[in-house]
């Protein structure tokens, strides 16, 4: 321990020099893609400051063995706070949102003792955020350092991608997702560029450095419960409006059915005027929306509710509302932050899904996957759950996809991928419509479906 602690000590001198490197410079980048500003972080193994300097905490906490890398930090970034310590021996009186170890794993005597003991310093709701180098890289790194370009390391240790997910279970974390990143470590102009931004999403077996984002793994109370608002955006769809509420189950500490009506062509508003009368014993609230597409509704009553779990429910009753204990019961017990509807698990009824619409819900699933690093089978199922805390992060974080979802599916999907909330999908038993006709077009939306793919890949995956 004394002798990595000295040689740590001896390099302290050319950190500074060597954390402008461009490498440093990518690694910041993407970091604040996972990271957003104002959170309290802590970065174990913090070197000189620079990286949780770039992140602009609202409260940054940096820690590192070696003293003379601390001296360092603290005169480079005064308004951070860095303390001596053992990255398998720190505690905090209080935690943070997101703790990070950066480059640091690989030279970890025991790993699995620094995670263990980084669940002292963690919430339920922290987030960890690893990288690490690709061992394919290994000769390449090992020139590099031979010629100068690379700072010199001790033994480094053997982690794969899968070996690293391993030890977060063994150590009472959970990954989420994950990605790999750099392929190009230089700063060459063009070739950068090229490499990083448009080539490495699409060889990631190939890129230098490996990113996982994990989670404490739940540990939730069978008697923990929430309040819960299942929202009913209804479009001509007078037919099913008693079924919805008469099939839809109390939930948790109480059910409120919302009902927003979407400039129907039928009595769909008066319908719904009559069934909350016919039944005052169900919390059923109505609007009338104001905007437009599902998203539009969606929104308006997701801003009107009171609930603490958020349901969204297509009023065609495809996805039977039978089913929504079972989305309850994910998120109440912590296993999922956002719960995903799958239709494409069991069988369906007759004419419930065409054969093409079949195949683009694959695709879509398939394509959706590989951009938000969390398996997504089925993207365009309408039932979809999360916390209503949750949710509020995702509609403050907005502006970073924009107004460009009028289904609302993605909009709520691309946040929650944005937050590094855990994604979970739930097969459903998916039957056909008993009343009017659905309100998807089947190639115009398919168009834009596919314009929101390229959308996604430009603001998730080639950044």
């Amino acid at each position: 321990m004394e002798d990595r602690r000295d040689f740590f000590d001896q390099r302290a001198p050319h950190r500074v020099q060597e954390s402008k490197r461009f490498y440093h410079r990518l690694l910041e980048h993407y970091c604040r893609f996972l990271i957003p500003p104002g959170a309290r972080v802590l970065e174990v193994g913090c070197g000189c400051g620079d990286l949780l300097q770039a992140l602009q905490p609202d409260v940054g906490v940096g820690i590192d063995f070696s003293p003379a890398m601390i001296e360092m930090a603290r005169q480079r970034h005064p308004g951070l706070r860095f303390h001596v310590a053992e990255a398998g021996a720190f505690t905090s009186a209080e935690p943070f949102d997101y703790i990070v170890l950066s480059d640091l794993v690989n030279d970890l005597p025991d790993v699995q003792r620094v995670l263990e003991q980084l669940r002292g310093v963690a919430h339920p709701r922290t987030r960890l955020v690893v990288n690490f180098f690709n061992n394919l890289w290994r000769p390449v790194l090992a020139l590099a350092e031979n010629w100068g370009a690379k700072a010199p390391t001790r033994s480094q240790n053997w982690l794969s991608a899968e070996d690293m997910a391993n030890l977060l279970q063994l150590s009472g974390w959970e990954r989420i997702k994950q990605d790999s990143r750099i392929l190009w470590p230089l700063g060459t102009p063009l070739l950068e560029g090229l490499c990083n931004r448009w080539l490495a999403p699409l060889v990631r077996d190939f890129c230098l450095t490996i990113f996982q984002v994990a989670r404490l793994r739940p540990a939730v109370s069978p008697d923990v419960h929430y309040r819960c608002s299942v929202v009913i955006p209804a479009r001509n769809e007078a037919g099913n409006i008693e079924a919805a509420v008469q099939r839809t189950p109390e939930l948790g500490l109480g059910t409120e059915i919302i009902f927003v009506e979407g400039h129907s062509k039928d009595n769909t508003w008066a319908e719904i005027q009559r069934v909350a009368a016919q039944y005052p014993q169900r919390h059923i609230r109505m609007i009338k929306q104001q905007s437009a597409g599902k998203g539009g509704a969606v929104r308006e009553a997701f801003a009107a509710a009171s609930g603490d779990i958020l349901f969204i429910l297509d009023a065609d009753l495809t996805m039977p509302p039978e089913e929504l204990p079972k989305f309850y019961e994910a998120a109440r017990s912590g296993q999922a932050e956002f719960v995903n509807g799958v239709r494409l698990v069991y069988p369906m009824e007759n004419e419930a899904m065409r054969f093409l619409n079949m195949l683009a819900n694959k695709f879509f699933g398939i394509a959706f996957s590989y951009l938000l690093g969390q398996t997504l089978k089925d993207t365009l199922c309408g039932t979809k759950v999360l916390f209503r805390r949750d949710y509020e992060l995702i509609a403050a974080n907005r502006a970073y996809f924009g107004d460009f979802d009028p289904f609302g599916d993605f909009d709520l999907m691309f946040g929650a991928a944005k937050l590094n909330l855990r994604i979970v999908d739930l097969p459903i038993r998916y039957r056909a419509r008993t009343y009017g006709d659905t309100n998807i077009h089947r190639w115009s939306h398919g168009w834009l479906l596919l314009r929101m793919v390229i959308f996604a890949a430009r603001r998730m995956k080639f950044i």
